[in-house]
């Protein structure tokens, strides 16, 4: 079979663009009091750090530049911020609420 790359395959580097995968949204469930990311038949609680990093992910910043925002918001060392990030977003994109776009 040829055709064109499946995107939530493709892998997250320094130069992917992250962003919730089609048919993802993330919503406050009012009656929990919290953030989830809601998807068919699939629902993530979100913490605080979760939505933080999740509210940069545009499809148009590069994983470099959400975590060199991230570090700069947060006056946190860029290094901590990537190891953090990088593990979340490989977490989410493995469940497939997100996809990578290179």
């Amino acid at each position: 079979m040829t055709g064109p790359v499946n995107e939530r395959k493709a892998s997250l580097n320094m130069a992917s663009r992250p962003r919730l995968a089609r048919g993802v949204r993330m919503r406050e469930d009012k009656v929990r009091g919290r953030t989830v990311l809601l998807a068919p038949e699939r629902t993530v609680a979100l913490d605080e750090t979760g939505i933080a990093i999740l509210n940069q992910l545009d499809g148009k910043s590069t994983l470099r530049q959400v975590i060199d925002t991230l570090a700069e918001t947060y006056d946190a060392p860029a290094d901590v911020i990537e190891k953090d990030v990088v593990a979340f977003l490989d977490d989410l994109g493995a469940r497939r609420f997100l996809e990578f776009e290179s």
